[in-house]
């Protein structure tokens, strides 16, 4: 018997668009959903090879002494060093993309969902099938985020915002655009969309 090898679908969009709550439905649909960000930082803690790299790259502070990932240290390293930044997502990024594939070829669904926030940013978009792109009006995003998160002020998200590809070069870049404004449903959206990939 021939395995079955499942569409490769990536759902992305920009901080406070609503992509984990799009995710949630497909789950409820019976898609398999891999939260790419999730197991990037997973993977960061927990893959030897891959502590091995950040520890020589970044120095031993990386980790503590019982070997669990300094976060504080690595974000104060990297955050307003463009070159940090390319280095650790050089070596996040293969880490995450081996371990999507092995985890990807292990599901028996028609299609599988990875959620990341950067999927086109970092080019991982090329190894996917098709691009779902989670779109929503900047004023509701920032007001989603502030809402979510009360670490966070104004300020800090509109810098994550700029890092960020705009909502319209991501939804040119898609293949599916879902609409996450107040006055756009989202099931309809999403059912439309899995019964297209459902027919490929």
């Amino acid at each position: 018997m021939t395995s079955h090898k499942p569409l490769l679908i990536g759902i992305t969009g920009g901080i406070g668009s609503g992509k984990s709550t799009v995710a949630r439905i497909f789950s409820i649909l019976g898609i398999p959903i891999y939260f790419a960000d999730d197991r990037a930082k997973w993977l960061m803690a927990n893959d030897a090879d891959l502590k091995k790299e950040i520890i020589s790259n970044f120095g031993k502070e990386s980790y503590s002494d019982s070997g669990k990932l300094n976060r504080e240290f690595l974000a104060a390293q990297v955050f307003s060093d463009e070159e940090k930044v390319k280095t650790i997502n050089e070596l996040v990024h293969p880490a995450v993309k081996a371990d999507f594939e092995k985890w990807a070829a292990n599901q028996k669904a028609p299609y599988v969902l990875k959620e990341a926030a950067l999927l086109f940013e970092t080019g991982s978009s090329k190894d996917l099938d098709k691009v779902i792109n989670v779109s929503a009006p900047i004023r509701i995003r920032i007001s989603r985020v502030l809402m979510r998160d009360s670490h966070r002020n104004e300020k800090q998200v509109n810098d994550i915002i700029d890092k960020q590809l705009p909502d319209e070069e991501k939804n040119k870049l898609a293949d599916f655009v879902i609409k996450n404004a107040d006055n756009k449903l989202l099931i309809p959206q999403v059912l439309e969309i899995h019964r297209q990939l459902l027919q490929h």
